[in-house]
């Protein structure tokens, strides 16, 4: 049992602060109150205590090439089968992969990132390799696998049938391309088979304005309705959405993530943020290929900000983009209970798992304290998968 004493706690649902003090007992946050002290005590005074972060959409195996290819296109970057990830991914070896697998989820934990969803390429074997890499690192991976048979005009949809149900034996749901790739009946058979197993289906939609004119030219629907028609749980980037999209989204049930810091990478363009926060959709944030971008969630939070206020020239509360990284999720449950169920809870709240990082307060302003000021030497402490990693100490402890 320990307790964490004398922080400021963004608690709950709303993450609003106040002084108290958590009690964790193995894994568990059992109480909250002022003057409450159990068992080892963590002295967080000048100290922020806020949930830990979901980075909601990532690539962890091109953390192989990181930085390589800069300036070239999206497709010639990631679109499979020849993409240079692809190709890169092919020719290195499973623990090429896997040392820089775990590189990058250390990486994650040192900027408070306790759970990740990752599209994962290389079928049943690319699921394994992460499941392998994770295994003792406390940080919790959300795989999204995929299979070569899913691509193509005219695939074999018995074959799609069968490797479908060999992947999801293993992985936490689907992660596709794109609808530049795959057919809507194979689209279809894979929702419906994700959720009748209680798993996630996602799909990259609009990501550039080219997949959506090609979408609209070959189907009569852009990417992002024919997303949400298929019963996907997740849609990723909708960084070209339409005002159609938007509206169809926000009728929904089905989660968006937004990954800004990508989308400047590749020069794809800016998501509709202001429109989609004007409709009370409830988005999650990524910061996508790791051959693209570092996995810090923290500057993704930043750069979303910053971003926001400049592109729309007014004023965004840090709050809103702070609560896609960290209680979005929660708040989703009442919307889509399967995707829900396969993510962290990551709230700080009475009965709940301690999922939760400890950080210098370095302004009055919490949110903005982490998202503008907090580096990874300003987080102290993680707490997650029944371990305290004390990054002070430079130790990890069982809670």
């Amino acid at each position: 049992m320990l307790t964490i004493a004398n922080a400021l706690i963004l608690k709950g649902s709303n993450l609003n602060p106040s002084k108290e003090n958590i009690v964790i007992d193995n894994g568990k946050i059992i109480e909250i109150a002022p003057e409450i002290k159990e068992g080892k005590i963590i002295d967080c005074t000048n100290c922020i205590v806020s949930p830990s972060f979901l980075n909601a959409h990532v690539h962890i195996g091109d953390s192989i090439i990181k930085d390589e290819g800069d300036g070239l296109s999206l497709d010639e970057m990631v679109k499979p089968p020849n993409g240079i990830k692809h190709k890169a991914l092919e020719n290195t070896s499973d623990e090429e992969i896997i040392n820089d697998m775990e590189k990058s989820m250390w990486d994650m934990l040192h900027s408070g990132t306790s759970h990740f969803i990752d599209y994962r390429e290389g079928g049943i074997k690319g699921v394994k390799l992460l499941k392998e890499a994770s295994f003792n690192i406390p940080i919790k991976p959300i795989i999204l696998g995929r299979d070569n048979s899913f691509y193509g005009e005219d695939p074999d949809l018995n074959l799609v049938k069968r490797n479908l149900r060999k992947l999801l034996k293993f992985a936490d749901g689907v992660g596709l391309s794109g609808f530049g790739e795959i057919s809507t009946e194979v689209a279809e058979l894979i929702t419906k088979k994700c959720k009748k197993l209680g798993k996630i289906s996602s799909i990259h939609t609009a990501e550039s304005n080219e997949a959506q004119v090609n979408s609209i030219n070959k189907t009569g629907y852009t990417e992002i309705k024919r997303g949400i028609d298929a019963s996907f749980d997740q849609l990723v980037h909708c960084t070209n959405a339409r005002v159609e999209d938007i509206s169809e989204i926000s009728k929904s049930n089905t989660n968006i993530v937004l990954c800004p810091r990508a989308n400047a990478t590749l020069n794809v363009g800016i998501p509709p943020i202001d429109k989609i926060l004007s409709q009370n959709i409830i988005p999650f944030i990524g910061s996508d290929n790791i051959m693209l971008n570092s996995p810090n969630i923290i500057r993704d939070l930043e750069f979303i900000l910053k971003l926001s206020r400049a592109y729309y020239k007014k004023y965004f509360n840090p709050k809103v983009f702070f609560e896609m990284a960290t209680v979005n999720p929660y708040k989703f449950k009442d919307l889509n209970s399967n995707l829900y169920g396969c993510l962290n809870k990551s709230i700080i709240k009475k009965g709940l798992d301690a999922q939760l990082m400890i950080s210098n307060q370095l302004s009055k302003n919490p949110y903005l304290s982490i998202i503008n000021r907090c580096d990874t030497q300003n987080i102290l402490h993680i707490m997650n998968k029944n371990k305290h990693i004390d990054y002070i100490n430079k130790q990890i402890y069982n809670i």
